[in-house]
C-alpha cells in the first residue's frame, strides 16, 4: 500500500507500520522503527545509530569502512524501494541515511561521550540546515542515492569541523 501526501492520520501511520515491520527494506529504511517517531524522526534515527556504532568500534578501520560502504549501497536500495512504496521522495520516516551518516561521523572522533555528543549535534545541525551544496543535491538528486547522499555530505561537514576541533583544542587548552 502506497502512502502519498494526501494520506493523513491513522491510515498513513498504519501504512508506515506495515512498511517498517512488514518488509525487510522498510524495516531498515525506517531505522528499525525509529523513523516512525511523530516528532523529529531524523533525530531519532541518528540516536538509533549510536548503540550500533558501539559495536562497530570493535572492527578494524578497514572493516568499519567496508561496513559503511555496504550500508551505504544497501541504503540506496532500501531507501529507494521504501520511498517508492510510500510515493514520497525522501520522506522523513526514512532514517537509514541518518544512521549510516552517524556511523561515518563517529568513525572520525574519539569514543567518548563529549566527542560523540559533539558529533551528534554537528551532524544534526548540518543535516537540518543543509548548507550548500547539500540543499541543492537534496533537491536535484532523486531516488535512494539522493536520499543517502545529502546525509553523507552533512556527515562530511561535521567531520571537517570535528577534525579541526581535535587539532585546535589541544593547542588552546594544553594538557
Amino acid at each position: 500500500m502506497a502512502v502519498n501526501s494526501q494520506n493523513t492520520g491513522k491510515e498513513a501511520q498504519r501504512s508506515n507500520l506495515q512498511l517498517a515491520y512488514g518488509t525487510v527494506s522498510g524495516f531498515f529504511a525506517l531505522g528499525f522503527g525509529s523513523g516512525l517517531s511523530p516528532r523529529a524522526p531524523g533525530t531519532m534515527g541518528s540516536l538509533a545509530a549510536i548503540p550500533l556504532a558501539l559495536l562497530l568500534l570493535n572492527l578494524s578501520p578497514v572493516a568499519y569502512g567496508l561496513v559503511l560502504l555496504l550500508a551505504f549501497i544497501f541504503g540506496i536500495y532500501c531507501c529507494g524501494v521504501t520511498s517508492r512504496r510510500m510515493a514520497v521522495q525522501d520522506p522523513g520516516a526514512i532514517v537509514w541515511d541518518e544512521i549510516v551518516a552517524m556511523w561515518l561521523v563517529l568513525a572520525f572522533v574519539p569514543a567518548s561521550w563529549a566527542w560523540w555528543l559533539s558529533a551528534f549535534l554537528l551532524f544534526r545541525l548540518f543535516d537540518i540546515a543543509k548548507p550548500w551544496p547539500i540543499r541543492w543535491l537534496d533537491h536535484s538528486v532523486k531516488g535512494g542515492f539522493g536520499i543517502m547522499l545529502d546525509d553523507v555530505l552533512a556527515a562530511i561537514y561535521a567531520i571537517v569541523l570535528l577534525q579541526l576541533a581535535q587539532r585546535v583544542l589541544p593547542l588552546l587548552f594544553p594538557g
